[in-house]
């Protein structure tokens, strides 16, 4: 069994900065790829990023909306997936999932995540 929960959400305005964490517990590491993925009201969850296992290489993956904004990262050590996003905007306004993935090949497809956190609410204003 696998446990995901996240940290981090909450209000800021825009221009400003937040970092979100995904404490995993669990046999993670069988399916290494982490990714997250944000939900705003009335709208589809949607891709943000992924990051693959160490062995991997770490290598990210970023939903065009994001790149250059977002960064994320993990320590195995901490079984944690983090995400650091700067130059916020009202349009990032959204719950956050942390999850584990698929292939990096197939990181954007939510349907192939087969664990998913609770969700932290990020509000940016304007």
């Amino acid at each position: 069994q696998v446990q995901l929960v996240e940290s981090g959400g909450g209000l800021v305005q825009s221009g400003g900065s937040l970092t979100l964490s995904c404490a995993a517990s669990g046999r993670i590491f069988s399916r290494p790829v982490m990714g997250w993925f944000r939900q705003a009201p009335g709208k589809e969850r949607e891709f943000v990023a992924a990051v693959s296992g160490a062995w991997s290489g770490g290598s990210t993956r970023y939903a065009d909306s994001v790149k250059g904004r977002f960064t994320v990262s993990r320590d195995n050590a901490k079984n944690t997936v983090y995400l650091q996003m700067s130059s916020l905007k009202p349009e990032d306004t959204a719950v956050y999932y942390c999850a584990r993935g698929p292939i990096m090949s197939a990181v954007d497809k939510a349907a192939l995540y087969d664990y998913w956190g609770q969700g932290t609410q990020v509000t940016v204003s304007s």
